[in-house]
């Protein structure tokens, strides 16, 4: 049978899995009607098949009287759930998880810890039954690493660094830890079942990342120099190094590894057609290379897809998925001309392929994931991530493209809510700044349409994706073209007649949050107010905050080492001219960047006499990971954006809801 006929007709069933929800499902609640249906976390989490394609394990958000997350399982066959681990989101989060085989999971567990004074994220790999049986434990056990490594006063920040599940070895992982030397990993095999750990391969030539191929051998080494940025890529043979790849990260362009195929001597690697990046492959006999996929005018981005039956590369993740496998690729048709208005991504498979999960959104329906079956022919609704939420309140994103004022073209998302326009309106740039805005379901832009604000998500300059030059010219550039490109941002859209020049405001988070704050120095009449979460005040304090790590140069590179000219690209610095009131949001226990940029930032606006709102949420970190935050946040933010935006002409903005969490 074809994998097309397969998949005709396609039979959807709702909520398969409903069993998995009864007592802990935050979906018991019903629907919200305010904020707060958009501010809840998703009930569910990146669900995962066992190899054999029996069993489910995800994460379960749960909002009751204290919210927490849960890793459990589900027993397909025997309609049996366990719980795993439980997690309140705060010092201790779940990373990720990986069936290593068919009985114990390997989860990656974040924790909130000290290097000294500096405040630092550290992780553990744990390994736990699918039945909870036993018990977790750490599988690095550093007692017994450090007899091995020699340095017992260094103890590893990250030790989730999984470099190869050995499929062939299911009672093996190889890991890179780097137990003698701070930043250069040696490469270990534990056991998943004791812990049990020998050495495989001691650190070298500044290596800081190993790949393997898909025999599971080593074969590959990246070295950096977090001084000057050289890089080298070394190809193991024999006893010896060969050097492939050699650039400076920081100034060129360069050549990136990602993967072998199942043929050993055919390495995938990023590399540069032109100013966009593509994927090629190497012969490493030959020396001949070959491009596998480029995306005109935009850089491939994204991991390697491997088959489980085949063990060979069959596509890349870019921009969701693209296949070179005729095998997939019929497969997903399948299932795109079953599903023919959502974005289908395959997630998860059974090592013979059988057994399947996909997730599916669209820009107006929240996430859901789907359990297929090839041999039935059925792909039946597993479970939604944002059950609460009223799809019909939902606006779909048109992909737009303005000229900056310097004749720069910049892509960009356009939300309208229902009605007629101009309508206040949220201008919502992104954080990184190399991130970039999609298409699909997004909660923070889904809230703002249901309030009846028009948005805007610009890809500004520094937004990966469009080329290396693009991306580049986010170097030493914050708040002037990058800020600029936003600001024309606002003005296509009152030039357009989506927007009037007196109803907008800016709301971002990281950078996403200092652009709006340097909005209100730079621009100080174009918006009615400006929310900042998480967001950077003062470049000095970044580049002062970075010399605590190993890749100080790569930020001053990034960010510039002026002083002068650091103070003169900051919010904090030029906090005297602002007129624009503003809310600023903070995690009290965010890593990435510290809280005090935003305390900073309010003890200068209340010196001033500033019109302005500080709130700093209790625990919390840089992704709203905790529940009564990310309400928190919400109804502040509802409460402000109401009270400086007024209803669109012919109709009135959405009540603002005092709902409490």
């Amino acid at each position: 049978m074809s994998y097309k006929k397969a998949f005709s007709p396609i039979t959807l069933i709702a909520l398969v899995l409903l069993a998995i929800s009864t007592t802990l499902s935050a979906e018991s609640a019903g629907p919200k009607n305010g904020y707060d249906a958009f501010s809840t976390l998703p009930t569910y989490w990146t669900p995962s098949l066992s190899p054999d394609g029996t069993k489910i394990a995800f994460v379960q958000n749960v909002e009751q009287e204290e919210a927490f997350a849960m890793l459990a399982t589900f027993d397909l066959e025997k309609g049996e759930k366990h719980y795993l681990l439980r997690s309140d989101n705060e010092r201790v989060k779940i990373n990720w998880y990986h069936w290593v085989n068919n009985e114990r999971i390997v989860v990656s567990a974040r924790y909130e810890t000290r290097r000294g004074t500096t405040k630092v994220h550290d992780t553990r790999l744990l390994s736990i039954k699918f039945d909870g049986e036993g018990g977790a434990f750490n599988m690095v056990e550093w007692e017994r690493l450090k007899r091995r490594a020699g340095n017992p006063s260094h103890i590893p920040q990250f030790q989730d660094e999984v470099i190869d599940w050995l499929p062939d070895d299911p009672d093996h992982v190889l890991i890179a830890i780097d137990a003698e030397v701070l930043g250069l990993p040696s490469v270990y095999k534990v056991n998943v079942n004791t812990g049990g750990v020998s050495r495989v391969m001691r650190g070298k030539k500044r290596i800081r990342d190993w790949l393997t191929d898909q025999q599971s051998n080593i074969r590959i080494g990246i070295s950096l120099n977090y001084d000057d940025g050289e890089r080298e890529v070394f190809l193991k043979e024999g006893d010896s190094w060969r050097t492939l790849f050699a650039y400076n990260a920081m100034t060129e362009k360069g050549e990136y590894p990602v993967g072998f195929a199942k043929d050993p001597n055919i390495l995938y690697f990023k590399g540069y057609k032109g100013d966009y990046r593509a994927l090629y492959t190497l012969n490493l006999k030959t020396n001949e290379r070959t491009e596998v996929y480029a995306d005109e005018g935009y850089d491939v981005n994204g991991s390697l897809i491997y088959s489980p039956v085949t063990r060979d590369a069959i596509g890349v993740r870019h921009d969701g998925r693209f296949y070179w496998d005729e095998r997939y690729v019929a497969l997903q048709n399948g299932i795109d001309q079953g599903l023919p208005e959502y974005n289908n991504t395959l997630i998860s498979f059974s090592d013979d392929e059988q057994t399947y999960i996909v997730y599916s959104e669209s820009d107006v329906l929240p996430g859901v994931y789907l359990l297929g079956n090839r041999k039935e022919g059925t792909l039946n609704v597993l479970f939604q991530q944002y059950s609460q939420i009223d799809s019909t309140q939902l606006s779909e994103h048109k992909l737009i493209e303005y000229e900056a004022r310097d004749g720069i073209k910049i892509e960009a998302y356009l939300t309208l809510p229902k009605g007629d326009g101009p309508f206040p309106t949220i201008i919502h740039p992104h954080g990184g700044p190399g991130a970039r805005d999609f298409s699909g379901f997004d909660y923070w832009t889904a809230y703002f349409t249901s309030k009846g604000y028009a948005v805007l998500r610009p890809n500004f300059r520094g937004s990966r994706g469009y080329g290396y030059s693009f991306a580049q010219s986010q170097m030493k550039g914050w708040g002037l073209a990058m800020q600029d490109d936003i600001t024309d941002a606002a003005g296509w859209m009152v030039e357009k007649g989506y927007a009037e020049q007196d109803n907008m405001c800016i709301v971002g988070a990281s950078y996403g949050g200092y652009a709006a704050l340097m909005a209100t120095v730079k621009t100080p009449e174009l918006f009615q107010c400006a929310v900042s979460f998480a967001g950077v005040s003062s470049l000095k304090h970044v580049i002062i905050h970075s010399r605590r790590f190993l890749n100080n140069e790569f930020v001053k590179n990034q960010i510039g080492d002026d002083y002068d000219d650091l103070e003169a690209r900051s919010p904090y610095y030029n906090a005297k001219g602002i007129k624009t009131p503003i809310l600023l949001v903070h995690g009290e226990e965010d890593r990435i960047v510290p809280p005090l940029h935003s305390r900073y930032m309010a003890d200068e606006l209340e010196d001033l006499d500033k019109v302005f709102k500080y709130v700093e949420l209790e625990n919390g970190d840089h992704h709203l990971s905790i529940q009564r935050n990310r309400h928190l946040f919400f109804k502040e933010m509802d409460a402000f954006l109401a009270a400086y935006l007024k209803p669109a002409k012919g109709g009135e903005t959405a009540a603002t809801d005092s709902t409490t969490e």
